[in-house]
């Protein structure tokens, strides 16, 4: 790849996503790209570029777009969220019975299990929903499974995995499947933050966790008034430790490390 190519699809997932590709990334993309590459028989990454962007190959851009969104995450990741997560639930059940929340960017669904399994266990009987969005297709399909390896439940609180767990057996040793009856409860949305967002609704609670580092700063601001705009007076907006909305959003509260609150 090329340092012209670089610079395209530097444009191209920025215009796609809204994320912004760092000179540091050239290999990864190069890397993530070169078996499609050769697939579609493209002479080279710019020729693929321009299949891509030509509008008759829309199964291979999201594809494409799949393979540059970076999907990193596991179960109760940033643990500290979901104490406080659980302190506002204990306190608040009784004037909020019917808790919506979503998960901006949740990847293959392990933060959107989480929440649903602290939302099971601190309100037994009680409505409450949880979406999952993503703008990959690929990691939705894995959330909707809810299949995972248990190398990645090493947060996850004493008695969760029993609870709301299946362990594998004979070759599925090493992994857990969710359990029927909390997937169910969970939907799971394929949503581009980076464009207008389509009828959600409004909701509790936020978590937006370790997507905003991936954009410029312009592109930080309209996500994050997109997102507010769902998200009801006196909710609460989860985002990365790493992350902070200094120069990006002057209208929350800061209640905790990443955790705001939008004003009554």
């Amino acid at each position: 790849m090329s340092d012209a190519e670089f610079a395209q699809f530097q444009r191209f997932i920025h215009e796609a996503a809204g994320i912004a590709l760092g000179r540091p990334k050239k290999a990864m993309v190069a890397a993530r790209l070169a078996a499609r590459v050769q697939a579609s028989r493209a002479r080279s990454y710019g020729e693929y570029l321009r299949l891509l962007q030509g509008g008759q190959a829309p199964a291979e851009l999201q594809t494409a777009i799949d393979l540059l969104t970076t999907n990193e995450t596991y179960f109760f990741r940033e643990p500290k969220h979901f104490e406080f997560l659980r302190a506002r639930l204990l306190e608040n059940a009784a004037r909020r019975p019917a808790w919506r929340v979503w998960s901006a960017a949740g990847s293959s669904g392990e933060e959107a299990y989480s929440i649903a399994m602290l939302l099971e266990d601190c309100l037994p009987g009680s409505p409450w929903e949880v979406l999952a969005s993503d703008i990959s297709t690929r990691v939705l399909e894995r959330a909707r499974a809810g299949h995972y390896s248990t190398a990645r439940t090493s947060h996850m609180p004493p008695g969760y995995l029993r609870r709301f767990c299946l362990s594998g057996r004979g070759p599925q040793a090493g992994t857990l499947l969710v359990e029927r009856s909390l997937r169910q409860r969970v939907r799971f949305l394929q949503v581009n933050l980076n464009e207008p967002l389509p009828r959600l609704g409004q909701f509790d609670v936020v978590f937006l966790r370790n997507v905003l580092i991936y954009f410029d700063g312009p592109t930080k601001q309209q996500v994050v008034r997109r997102v507010l705009e769902t998200l009801k007076p006196g909710g609460w907006l989860f985002v990365g430790h790493t992350e902070s909305l200094t120069g990006v959003c002057d209208t929350l509260e800061r209640a905790s490390p990443a955790i705001y609150r939008k004003p009554l």
